[in-house]
């Protein structure tokens, strides 16, 4: 049982709607019902009775609920009172699914950095710097993300993406000849399919549409072997190991690049937040995203105009 879990059940209840609830909680849908499932085998009780119309507390649920938010209210307590204790309020950064591996480091003695557990999308994290629940975020934005949340961004990052093709062949690929995946599902996927979808215009490749989030993982093995031509690893599944009948190949005549940006609010004053800005951005260059057959989406904060 986690702290995040009992949130999400407060969320639902007050909603009776996982559709809303997963919105407010800038969470997919699938996911919120998975982790409610997991809460529930935890406790050993059933918290909701769901059908496609209706969602509602079961007894269970209604006699747990005033508990679960007291013990949530308690557990703000205690982080606030360590807060305090600790004589400075901590600098709280969030992450899509990359962190340079000497984070904390970087910012040793400039800023007490708390790296937020909630992982979600590129989007969702933009959106919680601009509201204030993060004061800064690594992901993925365009310069129109930018502007609309008024945030500032930094390059922090950039992932070469390859593709994973079946057979042992690991010369290069060209743009036009791979697949890239775009999934139904744009709430976890909304950043990823605006890359895929101009990737592929800019390109020629083939855009294959899919809706069980094989993006990444063991789905996305499967979507590579039944295509049979190589397909665009995601940044999600740069670092993960291939299966021994898969092969990475790199792309070229475009290599696609996908950036990521250090973002806090564009008003920022706070001292502890700029230094920790400062202090993770410091001595990084351009990262070799300015080269001559690189890929950029169009509004990419680093693209350059040639």
């Amino acid at each position: 049982m986690e702290l995040r879990q009992l949130r999400y059940f407060e969320v639902v209840a007050e909603e009776l709607h996982f559709g809303r609830a997963a919105a407010r909680l800038l969470i997919a849908g699938p996911s919120l019902s998975q982790q409610i499932m997991a809460l529930e085998r935890d406790l050993g009780v059933k918290l909701f009775v769901r059908d496609r119309r209706s969602v509602a507390l079961t007894p269970a649920g209604a006699a747990l609920l005033p508990d679960v938010r007291a013990l949530l209210e308690s557990a703000e307590n205690l982080r606030r009172r360590a807060e305090r204790l600790s004589g400075a309020e901590p600098v709280r950064i969030g992450y899509v699914n990359w962190i340079p591996a000497d984070l904390i480091a970087r910012t040793s003695g400039v800023a007490q950095l708390h790296v937020d557990a909630w992982v979600v999308p590129s989007h969702a994290q933009a959106a919680r710097v601009a509201h204030g629940s993060l004061d800064l975020a690594i992901a993925w934005v365009r310069k129109t993300d930018v502007a609309q949340h008024a945030l500032s961004a930094r390059l922090l990052g950039a992932d070469r993406l390859y593709a994973v093709s079946t057979g042992e062949d690991t010369t290069p690929v060209q743009a036009r000849d791979v697949v890239v995946l775009v999934d139904d599902d744009t709430t976890s996927w909304y950043s990823w399919n605006v890359y895929a979808e101009e990737f592929a215009r800019d390109t020629g490749a083939q855009i294959l549409r899919i809706n069980d989030g094989g993006i990444t993982g063991p789905a996305f093995f499967d979507h590579v072997r039944a295509v049979g031509r190589p397909v665009v690893n995601s940044p999600k599944g740069q670092t993960i190991t291939l299966p021994s009948d898969l092969t990475a190949r790199p792309v070229i005549d475009p290599a696609a690049i996908w950036t990521w940006s250090l973002l806090c609010r564009e008003n920022e004053t706070r001292p502890a937040v700029l230094a920790a800005v400062d202090a993770l951005t410091r001595g990084v260059t351009d990262l070799e995203i300015h080269e001559d057959g690189i890929w950029l989406p169009m509004d990419d904060p680093y693209r350059r105009i040639r």
